[in-house]
């Protein structure tokens, strides 16, 4: 059975590569059709790597448009070395990268003559593209996973960079080491370094909200609610 899975994994990615070979063949002779194609394919992906990177939607669409023209432009290039995900997300850390470094050097020493806002502790920390919800949760599970969501990626924004993209690449583009290896340009040893230390940095500046979603030291309190149910003054149902 073993045998069989790998086999049919192996006929998967053969024809992935088949696929894809076809695609790059046709973008290399210039096809509009396979440039929409792959605008269509890639753009949303493209676009919220980008965005987790600057934490800017107008910016990040920016930077996605320049993205596709360098793709354009350098797909004569494509030597097929990497898989076109990988080389595409290679150009897209580098522009946001590169948009990130600029940011910095020059638009901090603008000062503008609007009431600063959004700069303080009480800036929401939104964002997040739509996900995937399970249909069998209530509305209140619903909530309750989009609000540990939504911390998670604040927290994520406030790593340091390269830590922040790894973690990015690894844990929501869920990229393999070797991919996200090739997109950084870096070695595998180092990957999983970056790794593992933005996820602790991740970690720890997740504890202080631990409590807020029932997994802080103050859960064990709660629990020990009257057998009558009663919690703050009000009736809640006890599982027998």
């Amino acid at each position: 059975m073993a045998g069989a899975t790998t086999l049919s994994d192996l006929a998967s990615a053969l024809d992935v590569r088949t696929a894809e070979a076809s695609i790059v063949a046709e973008l290399k002779t210039g096809s509009e059709d396979a440039f929409y194609w792959l605008i269509a394919h890639y753009n949303q992906p493209v676009y919220s790597l980008v965005y987790r990177i600057l934490d800017d939607p107008s910016d990040a669409a920016d930077t996605a448009q320049e993205v596709f023209i360098k793709v354009f432009r350098g797909i004569r290039n494509f030597n097929a070395d990497s898989s076109l995900k990988t080389w595409i997300y290679r150009i897209a850390v580098h522009e946001a990268s590169n948009h990130r470094r600029w940011w910095f050097r020059h638009k901090v020493q603008e000062m503008s003559i609007e009431p600063a806002s959004g700069n303080g502790s009480e800036q929401p920390c939104l964002g997040m593209k739509d996900t995937l919800v399970d249909e069998g949760k209530s509305p209140l599970q619903n909530a309750y996973d989009e609000e540990l969501r939504a911390r998670v990626e604040c927290e994520l924004k406030a790593l340091n960079e390269p830590y922040r993209t790894t973690v990015i690449l690894r844990d929501i583009e869920e990229l393999s080491y070797e991919e996200i290896a090739e997109v950084m340009n870096i070695s595998l040893g180092t990957v999983k370094s970056r790794l593992v230390r933005g996820r602790d940095a991740l970690r720890k500046r997740m504890e202080r909200h631990l409590e807020d979603f029932g997994m802080g030291p103050g859960v064990a309190r709660h629990r020990k609610q009257r057998k009558d149910g009663s919690v703050g003054g009000q009736k809640v149902e006890v599982m027998p």
